[in-house]
């Protein structure tokens, strides 16, 4: 499904007018967390601001997830903390978070997981999945389990697959370019980093 595609099913078209209310659905040229470029963002934390459409939102994954074995909820900083957060209030979870130090995710504040425990991942938008990817690294590390991956977008219609039961709430098919191959850049547009994530422009 592309931007000017109409959602087919009541649920994602619910979500999907949520973005579009909120103008979390961003046009320009964008610099991804993955370090590809876009024409097209979407900035969750302007729909996570508003906590009636984050318990909306975060019910779907939630309710995927509801009959899996889960003692954790893990997320990677800052995008997926409030998503991550959110689906383990609702299951009556654990909630975790890796943050960044010296450009690689990993746990602080005392965070720790146990091994067999049984995590399930959260995050807000997915491009690539590198920070999922950083993430399923952790869990590894720790020997603990991973029951599945849940995330609200997912950019690549479907395309990344983690290797574990995942669920998005949305699958849209939007268009990127790696750097050195940008027609937006060509184009001579100016380049934004929206997100959270410190990347030299």
């Amino acid at each position: 499904m592309s931007l000017s595609e109409k959602p087919e099913s009541t649920a994602i078209r619910e979500i999907y007018n949520i973005f579009l209310s909120t103008e979390a659905l961003l046009k320009g040229h964008f610099l991804l967390t993955s370090g590809r470029h876009s024409d097209q963002y979407f900035q969750c934390a302007k729909v996570l601001q508003y906590p009636e459409y984050t318990e909306k939102i975060c019910a779907r994954i939630a309710n995927n997830f509801k009959s899996f074995d889960i003692d954790t909820v893990i997320s990677p900083a800052i995008g997926g903390i409030i998503v991550g957060q959110e689906v383990a209030r609702q299951l009556n979870k654990r909630s975790v978070f890796a943050e960044r130090e010296d450009k690689k995710l990993m746990l602080r504040r005392g965070f720790t997981l146990e091994e067999g425990e049984n995590v399930l991942i959260c995050e807000d938008v997915v491009t690539t999945g590198g920070s999922v990817f950083e993430v399923i690294d952790i869990v590894k590390g720790f020997r603990a389990n991973i029951a599945g991956v849940g995330f609200v977008v997912d950019r690549s219609n479907g395309k990344v697959n983690f290797g574990y039961p995942q669920f998005s709430t949305m699958k849209l098919d939007v268009v990127s370019y790696p750097a050195d191959e940008c027609k937006l850049c060509k184009e001579g547009l100016t380049l934004v980093k929206p997100g959270s994530r410190k990347i030299k422009v």
